[in-house]
């Protein structure tokens, strides 16, 4: 079988963009008159990837009250055509790829056969026997490396796909990442930046030219001679976009992108930024791939389970685990926590009993006073006027909130957020230690979720 997975590489990768970052850089050292810096960074899907930039993460994570511009080019792009794509698609995702619309998007999730995540993705549906799919950075490698003196196997997202593909079923699977320069804008700010630089056209309904595109649909047009792909689609809750521009002109768009950004009082953001974006996102925030979602954890009642998931098909990879989970009543539950400082790996307690543990916690420029105030702690930093608080997601054994008569969370009580304090250990052999962080569980997140609604509430901004 022909290999679709990149071979792990001999040396950490840098994105299509990662010389207009050091440019940005320099640009941003002096619009704000700071000392110039270098950019601090990390390894993430074996890229090198900016957490921050010559800003804080404090300062990009607020960004996104304007316009945040994200560098996402590390993630792929892979294409499955063919008469049988779709069919191979929907026995392998949990997602209904077959009620798929041309120019729509659908979240979903890629499993193993024990229910644990994989990966989770975006699918565009391009036409009817062609689907482009969002992947996370790193599920595009396949093969071995030694890692800490172990070998680890790689297995790309596609290559697993393929497993499950059937003698004589015609597909054809085509990685598109250097192909494409992926660059989200996010932010009220957002659509005036597509506007101004790409056009109108970008953004209109293509079913309705009179009206404006709808939250998970995107657009394939032509510029110059060459297909971009405009997906409002984002990785924050938010209004936005993600953005696929062809490479020979990524480098041009980008610095264009910029530019329009930086007018706006927007700023680029990095790793940091976006992971308080991601948690601060709605009522309850959104899982990462290698925190909330692991090898140890199935998706069952995880916030986009409902919109991932589709229990009615016959059959996908990882269902009959689903069912299991389902059957037995399982009602553990990932709920965003605020808390007095960063809590990540803390263990959750309630009156003296463990509940689960904090699968990722950052600092916050996004909480209310009156949701810092809460907390009942006594940290000046916390209760600042512009003070900041730590937010972050945990799995809980069991679902904290009351269930109304159809089932749902009541996360909103007598008009009142439906709050629980928690106290957050560190834990030596298994047991609670030291002081801890005093922080509650939050039933209606920290930012209000603007994603879905109509852009007439942001043309004119």
């Amino acid at each position: 079988m022909t290999v679709i997975g990149k071979p792990f590489p001999t040396e950490i990768r840098k994105t299509a963009v990662y010389d207009i970052e050091e440019w940005y850089q320099k640009l941003l050292a002096e619009r704000l008159d700071r000392p110039y810096q270098a950019i601090q960074r990390s390894n993430f899907g074996q890229y090198d990837m900016a957490v921050h930039y010559l800003t804080s993460v404090l300062e990009e994570a607020k960004a996104i009250d304007k316009v945040a511009l994200f560098n996402i080019d590390h993630m792929a792009q892979i294409q499955f055509a063919g008469k049988d794509a779709c069919a191979l698609l929907d026995r392998v995702l949990p997602g209904n790829m077959g009620s798929m619309t041309i120019g729509q998007c659908k979240y979903t999730l890629l499993l193993n056969e024990n229910g644990t995540v994989r990966d989770d993705m975006i699918v565009m549906r391009v036409s009817d026997d062609k689907f482009i799919l969002v992947i996370n950075a790193g599920h595009d490698i396949t093969g071995k490396e030694i890692v800490d003196n172990k070998e680890i196997t790689y297995l790309s997202d596609a290559d697993f796909i393929l497993q499950y593909k059937k003698e004589g079923e015609e597909v054809f699977v085509t990685d598109l990442s250097d192909d494409l320069v992926k660059i989200d804008v996010q932010g009220p700010l957002s659509m005036k930046v597509i506007r101004e630089v790409f056009g109108d056209a970008a953004l209109k309904n293509r079913k309705n030219p009179d009206k404006w595109m709808g939250f998970f649909s995107f657009n394939e047009i032509e510029i110059d001679g060459q297909t971009f792909y405009f997906s409002r689609t984002g990785y924050t809750n938010r209004w936005g976009w993600e953005i696929y521009i062809p490479h020979s002109v990524g480098v041009d768009y980008f610095k264009k992108l910029i530019l329009n950004v930086l007018d706006k009082g927007g700023f680029l953001v990095g790793l940091g930024g976006r992971d308080e974006n991601r948690l601060s996102a709605g009522n309850a925030g959104l899982p990462l791939m290698g925190s909330e979602y692991d090898g140890l954890h199935t998706p069952t009642n995880a916030p986009l389970f409902d919109a991932a998931v589709d229990m009615t098909k016959d059959t996908f990879v990882g269902k009959a685990a689903l069912e299991k989970d389902i059957a037995s009543k399982c009602d553990k539950k990932m709920v965003v926590i605020i808390s007095e400082g960063n809590a990540v790996g803390k263990a959750v307690y309630l009156d003296g009993k463990r509940l689960g543990s904090m699968t990722s916690s950052i600092i916050s420029p996004n909480v209310s006073q009156e949701k810092r105030e809460y907390i009942g702690t006594t940290r000046k930093n916390v209760l600042a006027e512009n003070g900041t608080a730590a937010i972050g997601l945990a799995w809980l054994y069991n679902n904290p909130f009351e269930k109304d008569e159809n089932g749902a969370d009541i996360v909103v009580k007598d008009d009142q957020a439906v709050r629980i304090k928690v106290d957050l250990y560190k834990e030596v052999d298994g047991q609670p230690s030291g002081k801890p962080i005093l922080g509650y569980i939050s039933g209606d997140g920290i930012c209000v979720s603007t994603s879905a609604k109509a852009l007439k509430n942001i043309e004119n901004l």
